[in-house]
């Protein structure tokens, strides 16, 4: 049985920034939240460092955009920062509405923490090491029973429908696998990042950057694909996806030695072990390339099953006590800084289609993003956008779906191929990875070409994990210079002609220098 349903709003995504948009968008008309796996199953669980809030006496919100900004190496939007930054007082207030349990000193004051590039302790926290999962845990039962949310589990997102330069809804197939047809007022994707594309992330399995592939087949713009960001500190261990290990471990004192256990760190950056993401997963990577293996020596921190408790259980499970044990480490695939381009208010090039969180590039996090902004974007845009949902009052003017292309819809196959998958994560680890070189991204981009000639047209998860895959190795490709985030050992240094962002919009890829523009196109053979 086909279903056409006509609602106000269609969020994709169950992470924080879809579980608030819904919750605060269900005020101005009905919801549907659309997650292709269960609604707790997403990367907001897993975060455990806080949300970055400028609430101490010594810190004010000008410290936080300076420290985001430095770290974000002359990519972020300064309009983005301040409207971000200057919120997250106010997000913290109404997760505390919310009933989010952060912790607290004996006066009752607010601990926080410090992670790796902020000048101050500004890290707010729940649950020691589990604030994404307590963040989890208060919004869900408001999404839940609220009557004017309803949610589609297992429901996966195939196509977004757009006429005269607008989104008026979107294709999806249920978990009985039958189409379905929303007509919407607007369209908010927040599907989160693509780690699940690299052999070694942090990421749980649903994130494949289904969302890029979306909007990029709609025609919306991309922006700065090749910053994906490496967490230097993902517990080394047989599982998938591996066990993360917070930045404030480092915070708290933890030191980063190699296996003579010599420290190491001051030989990359005066800031050692709180130095930037991209540049402590850069020296552990150059360490480990010697033949040395890496750990993380904890074990100065006191209580430190008390105040990281989800981390002590990832050790405990593979048999080591961090306050004995060096605990050993390597990068993992953690964060896409680049994505879907909107501004704070999650707008996009396409009408009536928003990207929030993970999903957006917003110009918060440039080339490089500043620890525990990532919780604290997703609810601020989640906030604004959600302003903009209630000005829109109609459905948008869309003509009726074509019978012929609903039929389309249910012959498509939403199962990925495992095989192709794996092929996917080691190409793209391998030459995509922490160090790039135009030789690998050549060679990533042909096999990548090679498979989206083979692939059958029906193989819908399979075409938007290659066709994400490709987005990220293009701009790669484009950036002949390294920053932030995106190491090229061809182009160490950063080169101004590139103090600009990566832009792709359909099959090619539009750059703009300063202010010149040009079309860039890959000149390959397949």
């Amino acid at each position: 049985m086909r279903q056409s349903v006509q609602i106000d709003f269609a969020v994709v995504g169950s992470g924080i920034a879809g579980l608030t948009i819904s919750l605060l968008a269900a005020q101005h008309g009905r919801v549907a939240l659309l997650t292709k796996g269960m609604l707790r199953d997403s990367n907001s669980s897993r975060a455990q460092g806080g949300i970055a809030a400028a609430l101490a006496a010594d810190d004010n919100p000008l410290l936080h955009q300076e420290d985001t900004r430095i770290t974000g190496q002359e990519l972020c939007d300064s309009q983005t920062v301040s409207a971000i930054v200057d919120e997250a007082p106010d997000v913290i207030r109404f997760l505390q509405q919310l009933g989010v349990p952060f912790d607290c000193d004996e006066a009752g004051n607010l601990c926080m923490g410090r992670e790796g590039a902020h000048s101050r302790r500004r890290i707010v926290h729940a649950g020691g090491d589990a604030t994404g999962r307590l963040l989890v845990e208060a919004l869900l039962p408001h999404v839940a029973r609220h009557p004017h949310i309803d949610i589609w589990e297992h429901t996966t997102v195939l196509e977004l429908l757009t006429e005269n330069g607008e989104c008026s809804g979107l294709l999806a197939k249920t978990v009985d696998g039958q189409p379905v047809w929303l007509q919407t007022r607007a369209v908010v994707l927040a599907t989160g990042g693509l780690g699940q594309l690299f052999q070694y992330t942090t990421n749980v399995s649903g994130s494949l950057g289904d969302g890029f592939a979306l909007a990029y087949r709609a025609g919306a713009v991309l922006r700065d694909m090749e910053f994906v960001q490496f967490h230097p500190t993902a517990l080394r261990t047989d599982s998938h996806p591996l066990p993360l290990i917070s930045e404030a471990v480092r915070g708290d004192g933890a030191i980063l030695v190699n296996a003579n256990g010599e420290r190491f760190m001051h030989r990359y950056d005066p800031r050692q072990e709180l130095a930037s993401r991209d540049v402590v997963a850069r020296a552990i990577y150059a360490e480990m390339q010697t033949g040395q293996d890496v750990f993380l020596d904890a074990r100065a921190i006191p209580n430190f099953s008390g105040r990281f408790p989800t981390i002590y259980q990832s050790c405990h499970k593979i048999g080591l006590d961090p306050s004995t044990d060096l605990l050993p480490i390597a990068p993992a695939a953690h964060y896409t800084m680049g994505g879907i381009q909107t501004d704070a208010h999650g707008r996009t090039s396409v009408n009536r289609l928003f990207a929030i969180g993970e999903a957006a590039s917003s110009g918060l996090h440039g080339a490089n993003r500043l620890a525990s902004n990532s919780l604290l974007e997703g609810l601020v845009m989640a906030r604004l956008a959600a302003q903009e949902l209630a000005d829109m009052t109609e459905l948008s003017t869309a003509s009726r779906l074509p019978k012929t292309q609903i039929d389309h819809i249910q012959t498509l196959n939403v199962s990925l191929s495992p095989w192709l998958l794996k092929q996917v994560q080691t190409i793209m680890w391998t030459h995509v990875g922490i160090v790039r070189n135009e030789a690998d991204l050549i060679a990533a981009w042909r096999q990548i070409a090679n498979w989206m000639h083979d692939l059958p047209d029906f193989n819908r998860a399979d075409h938007h994990l290659l066709t994400a895959a490709r987005l990220v190795v293009e701009a790669a490709l484009w950036r002949k210079e390294s920053r932030g985030a995106h190491y090229r050992s061809d182009f160490p240094e950063p080169d101004r002609l590139f103090k600009t962002h990566s832009l792709q919009v359909l099959t090619k890829q539009f750059v703009q220098l300063g202010s010149e523009s040009s079309l860039y196109q890959l000149n390959m053979e397949v």
